[in-house]
């Protein structure tokens, strides 16, 4: 297969063989961010967000039911600005890094994620993904199937709880955006997070007072709440299927290898074009974990001229809602299975 490049890169040939790490120097082609491209990208996003928010409080005086439709609307906004704050973490939306972190710091104050916590935390992520002694940061807990054996029943409960779907994508989600993003969680014996946790804390309010202010409750509950939470719940649901598959790769330290884990750890989620745009394509997921300095706005750019990756851990959003089924690491098996598949194992 052929590498399609600039006049000034010769093309690479590589085949479906072509291990993680040759992956690595192949898409250092593509980390390069377009200062205008960006800007186009972040303006698009932010300006419609706005404008649906105001558009949505001068509904209050006409109607309840129009207000809550488009600031559920403008939660898929929220999400792409969500993207972009993301980009800005892994220093990959602007090439100069403080743009990146001033806009990756104001987006977080209408994300209400801390630029800094959320940075250092998700970095973590990156660094040890796939490596089950280094699991509980940034990522979805997940035990293998002789660590919930060997659990006492009601820790068992506990995990089952926190594994079921109406818990992960209903309670979970209000309880990481509007909870647990107040504290730096996991970073408390650093005060620089604390700082960011608290200023990001400081300006949310003022956003919030704003809006009681200006529109009383209503503004709150049928304006800023529901673009909270379409934006939080859509946001735990991508995170969750770019891991939470069946074939996905867990290993023990002394067997995991970081750019295995990246590539072969995490999903293709196939999306149509408009859920693409909105989810700034994140669904391309094994690329941006291989290498995330991509900015969003090339990932596809990278699978179009590089079609071996089109075909690795693809999901559909069919396929994808059997995930939400799956709980347990199976060593033996090596897959991702649910607690009646585990339980079937034990029993054979």
């Amino acid at each position: 297969m052929s590498i399609r490049t600039d006049p000034k890169n010769p093309p690479l040939e590589v085949d479906n063989q072509t291990t993680a790490k040759n992956w690595v120097r192949i898409l250092a082609r593509y980390r390069e961010p377009d200062t205008t491209r960006s800007v186009f990208e972040l303006a698009v996003s932010a300006l419609p967000f706005f404008a649906l928010g105001v558009l949505s409080w001068l509904s209050l005086s006409v109607s309840y039911w129009l207000a809550f439709a488009l600031a559920f609307i403008n939660g898929a906004f929220l999400v792409r600005l969500f993207i972009i704050q993301h980009d800005c973490g892994h220093g990959s939306f602007f090439g100069n890094r403080h743009a990146n972190n001033w806009v990756g710091r104001i987006i977080g104050v209408f994300t209400l994620t801390p630029y800094k916590v959320w940075r250092r935390s998700h970095s973590i992520h990156h660094s040890a993904s796939g490596n089950l002694e280094k699991r509980g940061i940034g990522d979805v807990y997940t035990l293998t199937v002789a660590e919930f054996e060997a659990l006492p029943r009601l820790k068992r409960f506990a995990y089952r709880v926190y594994r079921h779907p109406l818990f992960m994508f209903g309670m979970a989600p209000t309880l990481l955006f509007v909870f647990q993003n107040r504290v730096p969680m996991g970073l408390m014996r650093s005060w620089e997070y604390w700082i960011s946790a608290l200023g990001t804390n400081v300006f949310i309010a003022a956003v919030v007072g704003l809006m009681f202010w200006f529109g009383g409750l209503a503004a709150l509950f049928l304006i800023f709440i529901p673009t909270l939470l379409v934006a939080a719940t859509a946001g735990v649901w991508l995170f969750y299927v770019q891991h939470q598959f069946e074939n996905t790769q867990w290993d023990k330290a002394k067997d995991w290898q970081l750019h295995d884990a990246a590539l072969m750890g995490s999903s293709y989620y196939v999306l149509p074009g408009v859920l693409r745009w909105f989810s700034g394509n994140i669904g391309v997921h094994h690329v941006h974990h291989l290498y995330s300095r991509i900015p969003f706005y090339r990932l596809m750019e990278v699978l179009k001229e590089n079609t071996a990756l089109e075909n690795l851990n693809r999901m559909t959003i069919r396929e994808s809602l059997k995930c939400a089924s799956l709980h347990l690491w199976d060593e033996n098996k090596r897959k991702l299975v649910s607690f009646s598949q585990a339980r079937q194992g034990l029993a054979a």
